[in-house]
């Protein structure tokens, strides 16, 4: 990668990368402030779309992480940016908390049970057969499927929990139409957030901890890729892979140096 311009801006995952089970992980905080202080443009990513960036900034700062609430992407966001560009002023039944619906009000959607161009299923603790339903019905009447993420497992305490890509399948099963999918690997989510901090992929970096998700997503952006050994890849799983990332580390303390 000798040949590549010098990184000036940065995308980096955070379940994985930054904290782990609600724990920073040594070296973030370090990076973080490396990043704050160089005056680069940076972004920390979530495929989650339960949360608001005004909540991941609230629930990081009290894990000791400073990230300012606009260097904060989630796939909410990117599904909404998407949404705008695709139908604006449209409307939506949504399945999900307050990070989607949110995001869809802020770019004027109307939220309806009632003929809405789409139907938006997202993250959330509470998945109702009633709305599962629901989703059904309107899709088989013509509304279009779009889904923040394609993640089929979530973690909490207790262990994993079904996500939005599981919930996704049980709908597309009942209504054999496919949904797209806005947050990683599309990299759509890359490229919004790029634009969203006037950054370019030539000369921006993403760090991810799977390689099925961010540095596909990364790769596919034209990005540099940067693979950290905290998450769920593992060293011996990064040959099953067609595709490889531009480095891999052992975690975020190891990339304070190159920022």
């Amino acid at each position: 990668m000798a040949d590549r311009k010098p990184i000036e801006s940065w995308l980096t995952d955070m379940d994985g990368v930054l904290i782990h089970e609600g724990v920073p992980i040594p070296g973030a905080d370090a990076f973080l402030k490396k990043l704050r202080e160089s005056g680069k443009p940076f972004l920390v990513l979530t495929n989650n779309s339960m949360y608001t960036p005004r909540d991941l900034h609230a629930r990081l700062r009290r894990m000791g992480l400073d990230v300012p609430i606009e260097s904060i992407w989630t796939s909410a966001l990117a599904t909404a940016q998407f949404l705008d560009d695709q139908r604006p002023g449209g409307s939506a039944y949504a399945i999900g908390e307050a990070g989607l619906t949110t995001a869809l009000h802020d770019i004027g959607y109307i939220l309806t049970d009632h003929e809405p161009d789409y139907v938006v299923l997202g993250e959330t603790r509470t998945y109702s057969f009633e709305a599962m339903t629901k989703a059904v019905r309107l899709i088989l009447g013509g509304a279009r499927f779009i889904c923040t993420n394609p993640d089929e497992t979530g973690p909490s305490t207790e262990g994993p929990l079904p996500a939005t890509g599981a919930v996704a399948a049980l709908i597309t099963r009942a209504t054999a139409k496919k949904p797209y999918f806005a947050g990683k690997p599309n990299p759509l989510m890359m490229r919004t957030g790029l634009n969203a901090i006037g950054a370019h992929s030539e000369t921006s970096a993403m760090i991810g901890d799977r390689m099925d998700t961010d540095v596909l997503a990364g790769m596919e952006a034209g990005m540099q890729t940067f693979l950290v050994l905290t998450g769920l890849t593992r060293p011996e799983q990064v040959e099953d892979f067609p595709y490889r990332p531009s480095q891999v580390v052992d975690s975020i303390a190891d990339l304070v140096d190159r920022v």
